[in-house]
């Protein structure tokens, strides 16, 4: 707690230590997703995002779970996520946004942008809160050193109280610096660390039948108050590019990502009555570790031929990871109704003995591109990966081995003024991610699985500041279920295909729009001999989502906007048999930010009303288990740029 009380102090000395009227280098006033994204694929800058996909959910799929993260490009593969004080912008990359990026991969690839410190001196203060009683306060700033090399800071530190009731205290820091000591040469290490302070397990319902459980009351928690979450997570590294001659560029990522769990817990409410009462069950985990290395080099040579341009990429990526995981302490807290209050005493806990997985894994692979001026362009990457795991549980040592050639191929063509299209096909490696928190096997890593994708579409320039872009797809990869004993084991295949849109631009010049949708048909293939019934449709996939993203400069009042954000996410498969859905939900965030100025600072202050007309319901937390939507909430920030 005292690092916690700290973190307000230092970030007031470090403002005190720019001077006033700096030339405002670290600049976060600007921050608007609807004005800086380029589509409605997914785009996230500062602590705003839009878009009909994220870092969890591309075309049905996890690109994060399959390991398909990228710093500025390059290979990264953390066991916790960067913080946002570290990263400058996020974008997703699949469809045409996708064409021509190397080693481009099934399930999409997300991609962030490290911030890097500007040249001058200068600095962002961000104070938060909302209408669950969150506070919270972050600096950003930028410091040279000498002429070539400038450092940044950030600092974070608050509360927050979630829209379930439960709440945590968190404190983040981060250093990053950049050093350019010759023309055609940039150096970028960071550091970057998050402390979650009693941050309470958040309840998963998992009704006794096939029915969604009544909905809990918004904001509160019912307890117990002892299972706080205690963790402490890293991610460092270095980003380095050196231009060799004119037409070679060497390009190096490495990265270390840490996470030390001081106490764990997985609050379960099972066989919910459609009276409420259930049995409650927390899972205990022991303290463990997790951490993973990665990174990439890639030497590119361009050569440039006329209204031709031909560049090839020669790379190496490579992780090792290693996790502890196991011996949970199952606590039974009886059985009472979802409304009542319980307050339990901390049991003694009794932790059983650690399982251990440790995994390696090289990627060998050369990459095309060419571009051909008012012609189009074509890409293929081939890669070969060689992998390595071996889990080690109280019982039995497992060791797989896949060798598995990756490769994929685009082309795009550009028949008019304006207009491009495209079409790809890859073939990927990746993780599965981890079982739900109602699996048996819940704390164990899934096996990595091949996957497959095939898409195409057409982007049209409507005018000369709207942009539209239109594809279909189909992804296949194995499916994951529950067995007869309750493991989360695959069962299957599933295979997606799709139709998706974007349109992204100026209806006027106070009028911006970012809008897009997917609609989705994704099925199941199982074995005839299945022992338990799998429905058609795969759980946790939506038949649809819709975006509108809008944003609406006032004339009459300089620095004055107005922002509308309306989702719509279709009905939804909640359990394995498909006998139950998540009904369809539509939700309407609004919002208004004005820039002004603070003592020859500039300034924005923004508020937004989220979920304007309270549409609640239940998320798909695996199958047959359930979290409680957002209620109607409100938020708001100040921003001042030193």
């Amino acid at each position: 707690m005292a690092r916690f009380v700290a973190v307000p102090l230092v970030a007031s000395a470090l403002v005190l230590a720019f001077p006033p009227g700096a030339l405002r280098a670290q600049s976060r006033t600007g921050d608007n997703a609807v004005t800086q994204a380029q589509d409605a694929f997914g785009y996230s800058v500062g602590r705003e995002s839009l878009g009909i996909y994220d870092a969890g959910n591309v075309r049905g799929f996890s690109p994060t779970d399959a390991g398909n993260l990228r710093i500025d490009g390059l290979y990264f593969a953390p066991v916790v996520g960067l913080s946002g004080l570290v990263v400058d912008s996020q974008s997703i990359k699949v469809g045409l946004s996708a064409q021509g990026y190397p080693f481009a991969a099934p399930s999409g690839i997300v991609d962030q942008r490290l911030r890097r410190p500007a040249d001058r001196p200068g600095a962002s203060v961000l104070l938060n809160t909302d209408s669950y009683g969150s506070a919270g306060v972050e600096l950003n700033g930028s410091l040279p050193v000498l002429s070539s090399l400038s450092l940044g800071v950030g600092l974070n530190g608050g509360r927050t109280h979630f829209a379930d009731g439960t709440s945590n205290y968190y404190h983040s820091e981060a250093l990053i610096g950049r050093w350019h000591p010759s023309p055609g040469i940039e150096v970028l290490p960071f550091w970057s660390a998050f402390t979650d302070i009693d941050d309470e397990s958040s309840i998963v319902y998992i009704p006794a039948g096939q029915f969604l459980p009544p909905e809990p009351r918004p904001g509160h928690y019912p307890g117990p108050r002892w299972n706080g979450i205690n963790r402490t997570h890293f991610n460092f590294g270095v980003l380095a590019s050196a231009s060799l001659s004119p037409d070679w560029l060497l390009q190096v990522g490495l990265f270390r990502s840490l996470r030390h769990l001081r106490n764990g817990y997985t609050y379960l409410i099972a066989d919910i009555g459609r009276d409420g009462t259930g049995r409650r069950t927390i899972f205990a985990d022991p303290p463990v570790n997790k951490s993973g290395n990665s990174g990439e080099v890639r030497l590119t040579h361009t050569i440039a031929e006329g209204k031709r341009l031909h560049t090839a990429h020669f790379s190496v990526r490579g992780r090792t990871a290693e996790r502890d995981y196991g011996g949970a302490d199952e606590i039974d807290i009886g059985t009472s109704s979802i409304y009542q209050d319980i307050d339990t005493p901390r049991p003694q806990f009794r932790f059983g003995a650690l399982s251990h997985d440790r995994l390696r894994q090289w990627i060998y692979g050369i990459a095309y591109d060419g571009r051909w001026k008012g012609v189009g362009e074509l890409s293929f990457g081939l890669s070969k990966s060689v992998y390595r795991k071996s889990s080690v549980t109280p019982d039995q040592r497992i060791v797989s081995r896949w060798s598995p050639l990756l490769y994929n191929g685009t082309l795009t063509l550009l028949p008019f003024h304006g207009v491009a299209v495209y079409g790809g096909y890859s073939r990927g490696f990746e993780e599965s991610g981890s079982p739900p928190a109602n699996a048996t096997n819940r704390n164990e890593a899934l096996p990595a699985i091949i996957t497959r994708q095939t898409d195409a579409g057409v982007r049209v320039d409507v005018t000369s500041r709207v942009k539209a872009v239109a594809g279909v797809f189909e992804l296949s990869r194995p499916y994951f279920g529950f067995d007869e004993t309750g493991n989360y084991v695959p069962i299957g295949t599933t295979r997606n295909r799709g139709m998706e849109f974007s349109l992204s631009g100026n209806l006027t010049d106070r009028l911006r729009i970012v809008a897009g949708g997917v609609l989705l048909d994704a099925k199941v293939q199982v074995p005839r001999d299945a022992a338990s019934r799998i429905g058609r449709h795969p759980v946790g996939i939506p038949a649809h989502i819709f975006n509108l993203d809008a944003n609406w400069d006032v004339a009459a009042v300089r620095g004055l906007s107005f922002d509308a954000a309306l989702s719509q996410r279709g009905r939804t498969p909640a359990t394995t048999d498909n006998a139950v859905d998540v009904p369809p939900r539509t939700q309407l965030d609004l919002g208004g930010r004005y820039a002004f100025s603070i003592g020859g600072n500039r300034a924005t202050a923004r508020l937004q009303i989220g979920n304007l007309f309270d549409a609640r319901g239940f998320g798909v937390a695996g199958p047959g288990a359930y979290y409680p939507n957002s209620a109607r909430s409100a938020s708001a920030y100040l921003t001042i740029d030193l």
